[in-house]
């Protein structure tokens, strides 16, 4: 089976590294919130273009904390996309805020700048930005949005490490910005993590009060109310090898990208668009069908694991249909959760794989001629 996405396989990529790592922690003896994180957050801010970093259990807590830490309350409205994990949504309403879900934009399947300015209400105190699928949102006017009403600006780039937005990675361009660590990220640890980096030194502070119980330098003695959510040793000393290959992880992806295009040539996928401004990481690789099911059962058939990201929107799943407002129709994501397909993509692909991806299509799209 051809595999969506391989984590083992940039495991065994990096493998001495990544054990001799792990052994350096086991034989430190400090396990929680040590060398190996604080180096990390430097190494992972730095690599950015933040000044801080604060290093967290999961991208959903770096989400959850970072709300927290800008100073949002219960009730605040925050606006966001429907079409992104469920974890955007988790972590709004676990900082007590209420998500107002928006439509994207139909080629970049990213926030709306319009229909953000629309969902401003009094009540509306920040803007969660998702760059998806690894390229970045049309940041410029959903900061200027943001900027004349006054509201936070929080990025979600957990599908997109090292990407860039006119010159600049993402990540700094707003108040903070949260990433995550989960194995089949660009950026994957072996098990979970998550980090949030931000420019303001209060923000980073507040932040590395909220994630261990509110305690600052006196142990035991709790300056506010915080949480239990820490990134740990031996996670932080895999991504710190992993970190010193992502550059070139990323420029793999982009030629893997470029393989897929030239291949897919003439099918009738439609394929990833790019911005012009902006630099795709190819987190995932996804297409769209309006005979997506169909395809992707054949892929399946030939041996080739295509996923659905997202193949049912937040604002329509059973936890959240009856609670969220402001996201009645969402059109434009509504399609896309009927039409994409995210097709194998990950550093260690072999190009003969692509090609047997492609041949799967083609047949696929030979049947039906």
């Amino acid at each position: 089976m051809i595999l969506c996405a391989n984590p083992r396989a940039q495991y065994l990529a990096h493998q001495a590294e990544i054990n001799a790592a792990i052994g350096d922690v086991l034989e430190q003896g400090r396990y929680i919130l040590g060398e190996a994180v604080a180096a990390f957050e430097r190494e992972f801010a730095a690599f950015v273009g933040a000044t801080h970093g604060v290093g967290v259990g999961s991208g959903t807590e770096a989400l959850h904390i970072a709300l927290r830490a800008l100073g949002l309350e219960p009730g605040d409205d925050v606006v966001t996309v429907a079409h992104t994990a469920v974890a955007t949504v988790a972590a709004i309403e676990l900082a007590g805020c209420v998500p107002v879900l928006i439509d994207i934009d139909p080629d970049f399947y990213t926030l709306d700048a319009g229909q953000f300015r629309r969902a401003i209400t009094p009540r509306t105190r920040a803007v969660v930005v998702v760059h998806v699928y690894g390229q970045a949102a049309d940041l410029e006017p959903i900061l200027e949005i943001a900027r004349e009403h006054g509201l936070k600006v929080i990025e979600d780039c957990a599908q997109a490490h090292g990407a860039s937005y006119r010159g600049r990675r993402v990540g700094t361009w707003g108040d903070v910005a949260c990433f995550s660590f989960y194995p089949t990220k660009n950026l994957g640890a072996i098990g979970d993590g998550g980090m949030l980096v931000t420019q303001d030194a209060a923000v980073a502070e507040r932040a590395r009060l909220l994630r261990e119980y509110g305690w600052g330098s006196e142990r035991y003695v709790s300056r506010v109310a915080g949480w239990n959510s820490r990134l740990d040793e031996i996670q932080a000393a895999i991504l710190r090898v992993k970190l010193r290959h992502l550059d070139k992880d990323n420029r793999t992806r982009a030629r893997l990208a470029a393989s897929y295009d030239a291949m897919l040539g003439g099918c009738s996928l439609a394929l990833p668009r790019r911005r012009p401004d902006a630099e795709h990481v190819y987190h995932l690789y996804v297409v769209r069908s309006s005979r997506r099911d169909a395809l992707q059962a054949h892929l399946q058939s030939v041996g080739v694991s295509a996923l659905v990201h997202y193949p049912v929107p937040v604002h329509l799943q059973p936890a959240y249909r009856q609670r969220l407002r402001g996201a009645d129709a969402l059109p434009v994501t509504e399609r896309a959760s009927r039409e994409v397909l995210s097709l194998p993509m990950y550093p260690e692909l072999p190009e003969d794989d692509i090609a047997i991806v492609v041949d799967g299509i083609r047949t696929f799209e030979s049947r039906l001629a």
